[in-house]
């Protein structure tokens, strides 16, 4: 438990420097630990600091998600549960510039190395099902079935 608003602060600043947190992920871990603390205090001297920034945690987990081969359905859901304002997040994706069609590819290609056969609708489902738990659209999903079956 902390007690004083000197102690939550470092804690704050012990967890920022492990990685970025959004100011919504930082006050429900340091809640947890603080009863008698105004946390909007600390978090407003860590941002105003530069310590945390919500602008530089989104762009960091926007490279992060694109990485490890996510779509932009999942990455912007993931971003809203961390409490990532919507706009910023739209900004954020805009700055970034992702070609999701060629990130959906590349994720298809190395999870499948094998042709899709047409008439093989129960692999096409599977694989399509895959691309969507991944994030992907419609589109990306349907542009990447159809070079798989040779269709472009």
């Amino acid at each position: 438990m902390y007690q004083t608003q000197s102690e939550a602060k470092n804690a704050a600043i012990g967890l920022l420097a492990r990685r970025e947190h959004s100011r919504k992920e930082l006050r429900d871990k340091l809640a947890s630990r603080c009863e008698d603390i105004d946390i909007d205090a600390v978090l407003d001297g860590l941002a105003l600091n530069g310590y945390q920034s919500d602008q530089r945690f989104t762009e960091s987990f926007i490279r992060m998600r694109i990485g490890q081969g996510q779509g932009l359905i999942k990455i912007r859901f993931e971003l809203q549960r961390k409490g990532i304002d919507g706009e910023l997040i739209a900004a954020a994706f805009e700055s970034a510039e992702p070609d999701w069609f060629t990130l959906a590819l590349d994720l298809y290609q190395r999870k499948y190395r094998t042709d899709l056969d047409p008439s093989d609708y129960k692999e096409r489902g599977k694989r399509m099902r895959f691309m969507a738990q991944r994030g992907f659209t419609s589109e990306q999903i349907s542009y990447v079935i159809g070079s798989a079956m040779g269709q472009e």
